[in-house]
């Protein structure tokens, strides 16, 4: 007889798996052992079966062992002698009941947070506001109100007074010469209702149909109407072919300074966190515009417009780029002044197709050279030195434009320090967070920006620097008060140089009535062929090109 398989679930101990076959004198097997006989493989255990064996698991100290560590997240690999046990254990498991996933929160426990238009006011009676201006249109003949009359509707809505000309032709009197009262209500109505802060409501007046920023051509009304009523502007009303030259030039000073994402779209965000509305509201208490030198200082356009005649020879308003280096004698490096016509900073097409740029450019340039000290300057001039366009200034970019201002010198009989020597003093200046390149980031936590730059492209201004201890140029930087920027500094002398050459130019005699001021005569000298170009030659957008992005974060603190 042959052995039997020992641990066989079907087989009692000292049987065989296969029962041995019947002899001649064997008795003949019953029905039932017949069947199970016939029946291929192992029996299948039956329900109390399972629960004993179960039951066994559950108490098999090694197998308790290894559910446990399996429960604590470890990761194991059972034996072999285990993966019978607990292939069974799964299969007798009592399935778990799901559970019921978590509804979500509801928005009516998280408060509104954000507010595009501005944060709503429960103390804004509409009714009151809209009741006062029928009452200012009554004094008008048949309730209508003309361009002359929007300065007393501009109060009614308790706006400041040179907001009459977005209020005027936001209602559509641009086109019909006067708005009627129920017009403008309506109008005036849907402003109180969707917009909460000034910010909102002047971006909703003056912006085009279906926008929610400001372009460049929005400004032109606002613009023009200042120009043709402020009492600080009188002396221009005459002087027609200069209105969109002051126009463009408060334009793009304005862009500069407000639209700190260079986008060339002025959005509520960004102009309640500039002063321009400020600015705006101070035109109606100031009637020196020259004292509001931020955007509206004719002084300031003055400035600028002469420094682009000089450099402007055939008078078309547009310059390449040996015109720009002509400015100020030749004091910007030639490789700087390639990456001016490059792209990086200037706007429109004629750039990359003609290599000029217009006179709107001309004022950002000449802004951020003479002040290297703002944010937007900052930008202006890493833009130009950042070659590979990585956000960042490289070691081997800073050679590139130091070499020719080593050249520079030695053509000026100077010695210049080597690079090596520079780029230490340089590194101490900025103090750059990551090594072996400067950040953005790092130029505008730096006081001494300027210094910087001028080292690498501007020859005159790095001799003024050398002869300067350091010590010194942080004091002026460091020094309180309401001081001058640089920018107004120049402004102011610039004005004066080029009053005092007028009045140097045509003598004052015995005779004439009465002595020209330096104003008029710089219009009467310049009248003639600026007559020729069209009235308005509104400037190129920002946004035409799609300039790389550099991650211009918000202006470091006071900033």
């Amino acid at each position: 007889m042959e052995r039997a398989e020992p641990g066989h679930p079907d087989c009692p101990a000292g049987h065989s798996r296969h029962p041995e076959p019947a002899g001649p004198g064997s008795a003949q097997p019953r029905e039932s052992e017949r069947e199970r006989s016939a029946w291929p493989g192992p029996r299948r255990p039956m329900r109390g079966d399972m629960r004993l064996r179960d039951l066994s698991l559950r108490q098999d100290p090694d197998l308790r062992q290894e559910l446990a560590s399996l429960a604590r997240g470890c990761d194991f690999v059972l034996p072999s002698r285990f993966k019978k046990r607990l292939k069974a254990f799964q299969q007798v498991q009592v399935p778990t009941k799901k559970e019921e996933p978590l509804p979500p929160a509801t928005s009516q426990n998280i408060p509104t947070f954000y507010f595009p238009r501005g944060r709503p006011k429960d103390t804004v009676n509409i009714d009151a506001v809209i009741t006062k201006i029928e009452r200012t249109f009554a004094q008008f003949p048949h309730e209508r109100a003309t361009m002359e009359d929007m300065g007393r509707v501009a109060k009614a809505c308790g706006c400041p007074l040179y907001w009459k000309g977005p209020l005027f032709c936001c209602a559509g009197g641009e086109r019909t010469g006067a708005v009627s009262v129920h017009k403008f209500v309506a109008m005036w109505r849907k402003v109180l209702q969707s917009c909460h802060d000034d910010a909102a409501k002047f971006v909703h007046l003056l912006m085009s149909p279906g926008a929610n920023y400001l372009v460049q051509e929005d400004f032109v009304p606002f613009l023009q109407d200042v120009v043709n009523t402020h009492p600080g502007l009188a002396f221009l009303k005459e002087a027609s072919e200069f209105h969109s030259r002051y126009i463009t030039t408060v334009t793009q000073r304005i862009f500069y300074s407000v639209n700190r994402s260079w986008s060339g779209r002025i959005t509520c965000a960004e102009l309640r966190r500039s002063t321009f509305l400020q600015n705006v509201a101070l035109l109606e208490e100031e009637a020196d515009i020259n004292q509001l030198t931020e955007y509206f200082s004719y002084e300031h356009f003055y400035v600028i417009y002469c420094k682009f005649w000089e450099l402007d020879t055939d008078h078309d308003l547009l310059i390449d780029s040996q015109d720009l280096a002509r400015h100020n004698d030749h004091a910007i490096s030639s490789r700087m002044i390639e990456r001016i016509f490059s792209g990086a900073v200037t706007r429109g097409r004629k750039v990359q197709k003609e290599g000029k740029i217009s006179y709107a450019d001309f004022v950002w340039f000449l802004i951020s050279e003479e002040d290297k000290k703002t944010p937007t300057s900052i930008e202006y001039w890493f833009r130009c030195m950042d070659l590979d366009g990585d956000g960042a200034l490289s070691m081997f970019e800073l050679e590139y434009f130091y070499e020719e201002q080593c050249r520079r010198l030695d053509s000026m009989a100077i010695e210049a320090l080597p690079f090596e020597d520079c780029l230490c003093q340089m590194l101490d200046l900025v103090k750059p967070q990551s090594e072996g390149k400067i950040t953005l980031r790092d130029l505008k936590r730096c006081k001494l920006a300027n210094v910087f730059f001028d080292t690498f492209f501007n020859i005159e201004k790095y001799l003024d620097h050398e002869q300067k201890e350091q010590v010194s140029l942080l004091r002026e930087s460091d020094s309180e008060g309401p001081e001058l920027s640089d920018w107004e500094k120049y402004a102011a002398e610039e004005y004066d140089i080029l009053v005092a050459e007028e009045a140097a130019g045509e003598p004052w005699e015995d005779g004439y009535e009465a002595e020209p001021s330096p104003v008029d005569q710089k219009l009467g000298s310049l009248r003639s062929p600026l007559a020729q170009r069209p009235f308005f030659e509104a400037p190129s957008t920002l946004g035409t090109v799609d300039l790389y992005e550099y991650a211009c974060e918000d202006d470091l603190p006071p900033s």
